[in-house]
């Protein structure tokens, strides 16, 4: 594909350069993208599951017919060295994913997405108050609160439920038995947490080819980790597999995406 291909641009991320304007637009002009239009969305971890909805929503509703989502996450740039919950578990990376309606799609390896839920519900047990009102703040821009922090127990606690129950019924309502779903690529945080999740999920402890792992090799990469796991598992997959891309973080934030590979 080239830009020309392109309608619409979105970065999805949980740690934005700037408020404005808005990256995407930057991408967008960097391809040499002449046409069409692009915006920043940050929904933490979640954000890809979230962006590739906006994508599908945007190409069923008419407004483009072929969507690129990136997920640039600096997370290193966010992080207190000194706290243990939030240094050498996040790495750098970025992943992109290219949306499109089935009649325009040319790719050798193709995945049609079935369905697509997204939840939020608020928790501070992952917070991150850098910004560009740090400088009216008499807390000072260098206080602990202005960088990445996390109430880790209580996230696994309250998340993987929320996560295990999210995929559940998604799938049920799409109507996926659980028996024929192969694989889940899920956020790649916590080896335990995904672990828990996938458990939950299928009734019995999962394989790790039911369930990737790239947190060995990558770290969290936040939204951008359940696209690394799904990239790096998928070839192996024959045509009407069906698997979910689902990826939880801070808001609380949970996205799934039910998907089915056609060719």
């Amino acid at each position: 594909l080239t830009a020309d291909d392109l309608d619409a641009v979105l970065v999805a991320c949980s740690n934005m350069q700037r408020p404005y304007p808005a990256m995407a637009v930057e991408v967008q002009a960097a391809l040499g993208m002449e046409h069409g239009w692009g915006y920043d969305m940050n929904v933490a971890c979640s954000s890809a599951t979230f962006g590739i909805q906006a994508g599908v929503d945007a190409i069923r509703n008419g407004s483009a017919r072929r969507v690129l989502m990136v997920n640039p996450e600096i997370c290193s740039g966010h992080l207190a060295w000194e706290d243990r919950d939030c240094h050498f578990i996040f790495g750098d990376v970025a992943t992109a994913v290219i949306l499109e309606r089935k009649e325009d799609a040319t790719s050798a390896n193709q995945w049609e997405v079935l369905g697509t839920r997204l939840q939020t519900k608020f928790s501070n047990n992952i917070r991150n108050n850098f910004g560009f009102l740090n400088r009216a703040d008499e807390s000072g821009v260098g206080a602990r609160d202005k960088l990445f922090r996390q109430e880790g127990r209580r996230v696994f606690k309250e998340v993987c439920p929320m996560v295990a129950e999210q995929i559940s019924s998604h799938l049920s309502d799409t109507g996926v038995p659980v028996e024929a779903l192969s694989r889940m690529w899920l956020h790649q945080a916590n080896l335990s947490m995904n672990e828990l999740i996938s458990k939950r999920v299928l009734g019995r402890p999962a394989t790790r080819e039911e369930a990737p792992v790239i947190l060995d090799d990558y770290a969290n990469t936040s939204s951008a980790g359940s696209i690394i796991a799904f990239h790096k598992y998928n070839a192996d997959l024959p045509v009407e597999t069906k698997g979910v891309i689902c990826s939880f973080g801070a808001g609380y934030s949970i996205g799934s995406v039910i998907v089915n590979r056609i060719k």
